[in-house]
């Protein structure tokens, strides 16, 4: 449903997105991550026909946007950043404009206004003007005009940006449940959104996709991932490190908190090493040997957040949060 190929742009000297390439099946949610200043909304502004590229072509349904950008638009549905209104409207008015503006009218346009209006929870605010609406309640007015005719694409920038955590939810299971039948790209800087709303994700850095792939893909990128962590009562942090650190196939052990009551210790897996649930198991025959009582003792998935950081920061940075 969305194809980028090749796709750049540049604003005088500085290249905001450089040689960008993906696609979005319907059925796929694409979570597009980057730190502020990565090319995120830049490129969702192309893919929407709202700016041209400088480079590179987008197809949305097989239509090209610059070549042939009327039905590309009809396809796709756009809640732009910081969810722009017009706010001397009434909430009513405001998507009754936007469902005018996509061509419906009569009975169609009613059906479209009362399921975008149930869907985005706008019943109660519907006679208010779009100034005197709280932020949460403007986000949703704007996201029912981006669906108002139910299109097959849908294109949300920060969707979730000033909502509470409330909001924040049933915007997620919204875009979840929608994301089955279309195509839906949304940028977040908030990780917990990729694991609880979409299908795939891309990082974005410095105009470039540093990384793509779904959730868990790009969590086993993460040096947690398949570590070993176990909790230890009664046993000194210096001991239960020098064990961990003898295991055949660790790559190290280190320890997370040296408490009085309890050592909280993580043994990393070495590449081809021990895996599949061989390394708990070998961290479990040692505790027995040793007779050491174990508290908890479970296999780390690895952390988005630990992965976008060591593939965003830039090197200088890194060190320092190493050190």
């Amino acid at each position: 449903m969305i194809k980028v190929s090749n796709l750049s742009k540049h604003f005088g000297t500085k290249k905001a997105v450089n040689n960008v390439s993906f696609a979005v099946e319907r059925g796929e949610v694409l979570g597009f991550l980057g730190p502020n200043g990565a090319g995120k909304s830049t490129t969702m502004r192309m893919i929407t026909g709202f700016i041209p590229p400088t480079a590179g072509t987008i197809s949305v349904g097989g239509h090209d946007m610059v070549e042939d950008p009327i039905p590309a638009k009809r396809l796709i549905g756009y809640l732009p950043e910081n969810a722009p209104a017009y706010t001397d409207m009434t909430v009513l008015q405001f998507l009754g404009f936007a469902a005018e503006l996509r061509g419906l009218s009569g009975e169609a346009k009613k059906r479209a206004l009362s399921r975008a209006v149930e869907m985005c929870f706008l019943d109660t605010v519907l006679h208010q003007s779009v100034d005197t609406l709280s932020k949460g309640y403007r986000h949703r007015t704007c996201f029912a005009q981006s669906v108002i005719h139910d299109p097959d694409v849908l294109v949300l920038d920060e969707p979730t940006d000033g909502l509470d955590p409330n909001q924040k939810h049933e915007v997620r299971q919204l875009i979840k449940r929608m994301g089955e039948k279309k195509a839906i790209i949304f940028s977040t800087h908030i990780l917990e959104e990729v694991e609880a709303a979409c299908t795939r994700a891309i990082i974005i850095d410095r105009g470039q996709i540093v990384a793509n792939g779904t959730p868990a893909e790009l969590k086993a990128r993460s040096e947690t991932a398949g570590a070993i962590s176990l909790r230890v009562l009664g046993v000194p942090a210096e001991t239960v490190k020098a064990r961990l650190n003898g295991i055949t196939g660790a790559k190290k052990a280190a320890i997370v908190k040296d408490d009085p009551a309890f050592v909280w210790a993580r043994v990393y897996p070495q590449a081809g090493g021990l895996r599949n649930g061989e390394l708990a198991r070998a961290v479990a025959d040692v505790a027995r040997q040793d007779g050491w009582k174990i508290e908890e003792l479970h296999t780390e998935e690895g952390r988005l957040d630990e992965v976008f950081r060591s593939i965003t920061l830039p090197d200088t940075a890194k060190g320092g949060q190493q050190a």
